[in-house]
């Protein structure tokens, strides 16, 4: 006689499946939460605030749209799309790069890097309040320090997917 199979039910409630749909309601909650207030607070979404932060750090480091595409995880035309409302919104420039000219990059305009230094404390007071707050500072860490080690793992892999086939 075979082993009883599993019902849907009785998958839909396993701790693996529990575990990372916490996750994602979590990470999906903070989002919407961030996006909202700074889109009524700076007047930026979201990931116009990942742009920012990309193009802020490093002012001298040149940025191809291509490359902020990878970060963001959007594709070309995505970030040509964004990148295009950021222009129209004065945040950001496109420039031709001295060293390749079939690359665009991107750089953060005066206006660009003031909205970001707003948005910055619109970020920092929901992160503190639904990300740090609720947690103590050692599970932070903890968990800091697994993101990472998963985002590790995510990137050392070559894309492939997983066979889970028998």
């Amino acid at each position: 006689m075979g082993a009883r199979k599993r019902t849907a039910a009785e998958a839909a409630r396993g701790p693996l499946v529990h575990e990372f749909g916490l996750l994602l309601k979590a990470a999906t909650h903070l989002e919407q939460r961030i996006n909202a207030a700074m889109r009524a607070e700076s007047g930026i979404s979201h990931v116009m605030f990942e742009v920012l932060i990309r193009l802020c750090k490093d002012p001298e480091e040149q940025v191809s749209q291509r490359a902020l595409a990878q970060d963001l995880i959007l594709t070309s035309g995505g970030v040509t799309r964004l990148i295009d409302r950021m222009e129209e919104a004065g945040l950001v420039r496109r420039v031709p790069s001295p060293d390749d000219r079939r690359v665009t990059l991107v750089e953060a305009t005066a206006e660009g890097e003031q909205t970001f230094v707003h948005a910055v404390d619109v970020h920092a007071r929901i992160v503190e309040r639904y990300y740090v707050a609720p947690v103590t500072a050692a599970d932070r860490d903890r968990l800091t320090a697994s993101l990472e080690r998963i985002t590790t793992a995510l990137l050392a892999d070559s894309g492939g997917t997983e066979d889970s086939s028998p």
